[in-house]
């Protein structure tokens, strides 16, 4: 594996810099090739590292090092890659899902002017995101933490002569770093504690910590996932994030980095294992985030916005699910959920193509007479993540809901109710784009080209078949083969609970009832129809509960009004007049001093003689 291990973040890297370099000099034919080639090769070799990885109960990972980022006597930091069975299964998802959106791209960004950045953007987003998940210690996954919430501001800012898409950039870079802050100074707190930061040497000292500590660096790292994951408070950058092009939204917002918080609990769960009350804190902000965007979800119109808002919620059910202590069954919804959303996204992104840039929903209604392939795809993706068995939703939302039930009642009502509205609102998505009747005549829909529906038939087959490696003991007493893959990498929790199979089937029926019932009101209400005017709480979902006016007038007004305080009167009263002052002042001084230059002999002896004088008094006071 050493042999080609370094090449899986490398191959990325290099298209970066040839596309990046190259973008005005190669066709765009070549730089699709380039773009997609080498995320293919990194998938290949994830391939060779998946079927040759260490896994199971005792699996020990294996550490690569190439050579000292930093190597002091106090302190010593290895540029190094630890593989392991968790590390393999990101691996696959970034770089297949990743592959799959680049050759999509090439065919939906055809048409732009800045083909060869965005491709080159792409590959170096690959790159980071690799980079977070195969570090071996916290200052490499916190490169890559860094790297892909650059790049997002670049992708998402991609179209920078629209302001507004310059602002939703801006703001999610700002809200990244807010997190990033959290993730610095758990860093600094985790070397003072144990003298390390390589992820070994911390998880096999942790005996040794004290109960403050571990509860500090686990909340400070809580509040680094909410950041690049997107929940209460910093949660409102992802649906802005829709402002850059679609396949951005499928790649970083769906698939890949917002599932960086996830990855980085679950790396470190040995760690969060002993800091209950950081777990407690994060299924509650889990749930909360989970149903507040759902709730959003239900009355827009836009249906990027639809997919965002669904993006985050679907999130804070695995943030409740990793407070739960199930951290396979978040990874397990981190894995299925890539699929049906990185379908969805794509397929609004075929529905956006095929309708001529328009993302309206409500101008929409009876295309899948004109996109078959797309709307078929779609309803899939669509049924994936309403948990209709047999699709993939299915098992990893029942796992998530069954540690929820174990865990915490109150958290799994709310999260049984998030389930329900998440078919709800996916339905309503899907029938008023594709029932009914075309509401605008103008706009002339018609299917997308093979390079962008031959991704969403292969997303549509995972999102099909891709749960049943997680097939519970309901129904098959070792079907769950995710969770003896990563046994050797995730703690069990501190007490296994039990539940009769009797109960799980109430559970589970329950829940299909009512998610029955939820897809006949979404067809009844929105089959060719549309949203009348917002009134109450309608109006409140529809207005994003007014965070953002929250974050406004709290934040954002408070912050500026104490700008303007300080430009006018500690920068101009103060800092300019100090340095004007200072120039006014030696002019002054100059100006009275010159007179004294006279030409005159006398005069220049009688100062000399003064001078000699004070010098000498100065001499004999100091001897005295």
């Amino acid at each position: 594996m050493e042999k080609y291990i370094w090449l899986i973040p490398l191959l990325p890297l290099i298209g970066f810099f040839i596309n990046g370099l190259g973008r005005n000099a190669l066709s765009k034919s070549l730089i699709s090739i380039i773009g997609s080639g080498v995320i293919l090769g990194s998938f290949i070799l994830s391939v060779l590292v998946f079927m040759n990885v260490p896994s199971g109960a005792g699996a020990q990972p294996l550490i690569f090092h190439a050579f000292d980022i930093i190597n002091l006597e106090a302190l010593k930091i290895p540029f190094s890659f630890q593989i392991d069975a968790l590390t393999s299964l990101f691996l696959l998802i970034i770089t297949g899902i990743g592959f799959l959106i680049h050759v999509y791209s090439s065919a939906y960004m055809h048409e732009d002017e800045g083909f060869g950045k965005f491709f080159a953007y792409l590959n170096l987003f690959i790159f980071f995101m690799l980079l977070l998940v195969m570090g071996s210690n916290f200052f490499i996954m916190f490169i890559g933490w860094e790297g892909v919430g650059l790049c997002s501001f670049l992708l998402i800012g991609f179209w920078f002569k629209n302001r507004d898409y310059v602002g939703a950039a801006k703001k999610a870079f700002i809200m990244n770093r807010i997190g990033d802050v959290g993730f610095l100074l758990a860093m600094f707190w985790i070397y003072q504690e144990f003298g390390t930061l390589q992820y070994t040497e911390v998880f096999a000292s942790l005996s040794n910590a004290s109960t403050f500590a571990l509860g500090g660096i686990t909340l400070l790292l809580f509040l680094a996932a909410t950041g690049k994951s997107a929940q209460i408070p910093l949660f409102t950058w992802l649906p802005d994030a829709m402002a850059g092009p679609t396949p951005v939204s499928a790649l970083i917002h769906a698939a890949t980095m917002v599932t960086a918080g996830i990855f980085m609990i679950t790396r470190c769960n040995e760690l969060f294992e002993l800091a209950p009350n950081t777990l407690a804190i994060i299924s509650w902000i889990g749930i909360l985030t989970s149903l507040i965007t759902a709730t959003i979800a239900i009355r827009q119109n836009d249906i990027k916005k639809v997919l965002a808002y669904s993006t985050v919620s679907q999130l804070g059910l695995m943030f409740a699910s990793l407070g739960m202590g199930a951290y396979v069954a978040a990874v397990f919804h981190v894995m299925t959920h890539a699929f049906f959303k990185a379908l969805l996204f794509l397929g609004a992104g075929s529905v956006i193509h095929g309708m001529h840039h328009e993302q309206d929903m409500t101008k929409m209604g009876g295309l899948k007479k004109y996109m078959p392939t797309t709307h078929i795809t779609m309803l899939i993706g669509c049924i994936a993540i309403a948990g209709i068995p047999p699709l993939s939703g299915f098992f990893s939302k029942d796992e998530m809901l069954l540690s929820m039930f174990l865990g915490n009642k109150a958290i799994y009502a709310i999260g049984f109710l998030v389930s329900v509205l998440t078919s709800f609102y996916m339905f309503r998505m899907y029938f008023m784009t594709f029932g009914g009747k075309l509401r605008d005549d103008h706009t002339h829909p018609h299917e997308s080209p093979k390079a962008m529906t031959i991704p969403l038939v292969v997303l549509a087959v995972l999102s099909i078949v891709g749960g049943f490696i997680g097939i519970p003991k309901l129904f098959m007493e070792d079907g769950h083969k995710l969770n003896t893959f990563l046994s050797g990498v995730v703690a069990p929790h501190a007490e296994p609970h039990h539940i009769s199979h009797a109960t799980e089937w109430m559970l589970i029926g329950a829940l299909l009832a009512c998610v029955a019932v939820a897809i006949f009101l979404a067809h009844k209400f929105y089959n060719g129809k549309v949203d009348k005017e917002a009134t109450g709480l309608a109006k409140i979902f529809e207005n994003k509960w007014y965070v953002d006016e929250l974050y406004q007038a709290v934040v954002v007004n408070p912050l500026l009004g104490l700008g303007n305080v300080f430009r006018k009167y500690i920068e101009k009263s103060g800092i300019v007049q100090a340095v004007s002052g200072t120039g006014s002042l030696s002019y002054y001084f100059a100006k009275n001093i010159r007179t004294v230059q006279t030409g005159n002999i006398g005069m220049y002896i009688v100062l000399m003689i003064i001078g000699v004088v004070a010098a000498l008094g100065i001499f004999f006071i100091g001897m005295l």
